[in-house]
């Protein structure tokens, strides 16, 4: 019984549980720190909103951008989750191309943010509104780009193959935060850009 426990016990740290890794706490303490502060910051929002009837804007952001913009951010969750998929089954090749079209569609996403910001009719200093818009998806934008230097790094590993049996949970942990940086824009669109339209 305590040879059976204890063959058990050196299966269990031959082959470290991702669960267990302190790379997959750090992510998820990380998350949880981010995913606090965005919340305040769209409390703020529906917070003016609702004390600043007269200073609120009531038109809705146009969908035009933000739309499609939200699709290919979506659609980098998936390619991402494929991309892990693929590693965790020794399929390196399929993973990089997932790591290599998450990446694109990433960066494709900041740019498309940055033509939206640009064609914006306010700016952060014209107001409350504007203030907090800015605010909050400059922050996202910033997460992103973090986002992206994972990507790149996670890329160089596993083209290089220096990814060992110890290591290989760095692309779920980079997985995990990219799929947060999209939950998390995903809220912002819907404050944003969705809630005008149910007021």
């Amino acid at each position: 019984m305590v040879d059976a426990v204890a063959s058990g016990a050196e299966e269990q740290a031959r082959s470290p549980s991702i669960a267990r890794s302190s790379g997959w706490w750090g992510i998820i303490f990380t998350i949880a720190t981010e995913g606090a502060v965005f919340a305040y910051l769209l409390f703020s929002y529906y917070y003016m909103a609702i004390s600043s009837h007269a200073t609120w804007p009531t038109a809705p952001l146009s969908l035009k951008l933000a739309l499609p913009n939200t699709l290919i951010l979506l659609l980098s969750s998936g390619t991402i989750w494929w991309a892990e998929r693929q590693y965790s089954t020794g399929k390196s090749t399929n993973a990089l191309l997932g790591l290599v079209v998450t990446f694109i569609l990433g960066a494709i996403f900041v740019s498309i943010q940055m033509v939206e910001w640009h064609q914006m009719s306010f700016s952060p200093t014209s107001g409350p509104y504007g203030s907090l818009y800015f605010t909050t998806t400059g922050f996202h934008v910033a997460h992103v780009v973090v986002g992206l230097l994972i990507l790149l790094a996670l890329i160089g590993w596993v083209a290089s193959g220096i990814l060992e049996d110890r290591r290989q949970n760095a692309v779920s942990v980079g997985a995990a935060y990219w799929h947060f940086v999209d939950a998390v824009w995903l809220s912002v669109f819907f404050t944003y850009y969705l809630t005008p339209y149910l007021s």
